[in-house]
């Protein structure tokens, strides 16, 4: 059964440490002119400005290059093919990244653009690559804005809409709290268009199949996302240790407006993100082994990462990605993700992390397995 309260007070978006949002087409661009609402993204600029002075690192999971990118080519509106609706990406991505530099720009805060697929998720080796980016760029204090490539993703390899990503976004960083500002103003127990005694729902306490029954169709006109896509978002992100929001987008300032009391539903999460992460880890199979040596199985004790230096073998054949198991001089120790493949392991254990430029020929990572990859 769905946990109900009068309030998600329990939750705020002022206790985030890391937070994702993800923020509809409907808001950022105008159905009836395909124009960006640069007000609406002036005053959203605040809001994350003020998140990051408090210290939350933000990342913006956002959609509208498409919609901006038609306005540009003059495309008709309605369902586009997909060659053109990658070439109203191609042209939107560019328009996209520099409404939020020039919004953002003004508050100190600097921009980068991050475009994934979802095989960029799926695949081991790029999932590792890109939440390698995104940690970098967050450690920086740059705002990431997130979108998915849509000028290269064919049906096969998109996730089709921005709650998703968003969710595993939000996974894949380790945040805390995701929200998803839409065009609707929470989960209701049936559809409010058409039924006088839906009621909006406070607080979700889990992902359960009379939740998923509530879920909806899309209702906007660019939205590709309806609240079945909002709900899968939900079990992804709370099974993964962050909790999660749906708000209505439209006022301005809408997370000062989420802060101050406007409707919304408030999804918990199960866990938090780094006890969810590790417990991903553990379920895997590991496809090799690295032995180490008394001081590095010590090291990692104390919740260092796997330096090269304190490897004295490498077993099994594996990729970049895959989940290795670390053995000490008394047996396993740890079991973690691995930064190099098994023949790139053979060749830089035992040496210094200064030295592996040299080894493999290319600027490595000073890590083999990081303490984020690796459950004790």
């Amino acid at each position: 059964m769905a946990t109900l309260s009068a309030s998600p007070a329990r939750l705020s978006l002022a206790q985030a440490r890391r937070l994702v949002i993800k923020i509809g087409s409907a808001l950022l661009v105008d159905a009836a002119s395909g124009a960006l609402k640069s007000d609406w993204l002036r005053a959203l600029a605040e809001d994350v400005a003020q998140a990051k002075a408090r210290g939350a690192d933000v990342v913006l999971v956002s959609s509208g290059s498409i919609a901006l990118g038609r306005r540009v080519l003059n495309l008709p509106k309605g369902e586009l093919a997909l060659e053109q609706s990658q070439a109203a990406a191609a042209v939107g991505q560019i328009r996209l990244a520099r409404a939020y530099e020039e919004a953002l720009g003004p508050h100190g805060i600097t921009t980068a653009q991050v475009l994934v697929t979802l095989e960029d998720t799926e695949d081991r080796r790029r999932y590792l690559n890109t939440r390698a980016t995104m940690e970098t760029l967050l450690a920086l204090g740059v705002v990431p804005i997130v979108n998915e490539n849509d000028t290269v993703a064919t049906d096969e390899i998109r996730y089709g809409d921005n709650d998703r990503l968003a969710a595993q976004v939000a996974i894949t960083i380790g945040a805390d709290q995701l929200a998803l500002l839409s065009d609707v103003d929470g989960l209701y127990t049936g559809n409010p268009h058409t039924d006088p005694a839906a009621r909006r729902l406070d607080f979700v306490a889990d992902v359960t199949p009379e939740i998923e029954a509530m879920a909806g169709d899309p209702v906007s006109g660019l939205s590709k996302g309806g609240m079945k896509t909002k709900i899968m978002a939900a079990r992804t992100a709370t099974h993964g240790g962050c909790a999660m929001v749906i708000a209505a987008g439209s006022p301005l300032r809408p997370l000062t407006a989420i802060e101050t009391g406007a409707p919304c539903t408030w999804f918990a999460a199960m866990g938090d993100p780094q006890a969810a992460r590790k417990r991903w880890i553990a379920a895997m199979k590991p496809r090799g082994v690295l032995r180490v040596d008394a001081g590095a199985a010590a090291a990692l004790g104390q919740g260092k990462s796997l330096l090269p230096a304190g490897v004295v073998g490498v077993d099994g054949r594996f990729g970049r990605g895959e989940p290795v198991t670390i053995e000490g001089p008394s047996g396993a120790v740890a079991m973690g993700l691995v930064r190099y493949s098994a023949d790139e392991a053979r060749l830089i254990q035992g040496h210094r992390s200064d030295a592996l430029a040299d080894i493999l020929g290319y600027p490595g990572r000073g890590a083999l397995v990081h303490r984020d990859d690796m459950v004790l």
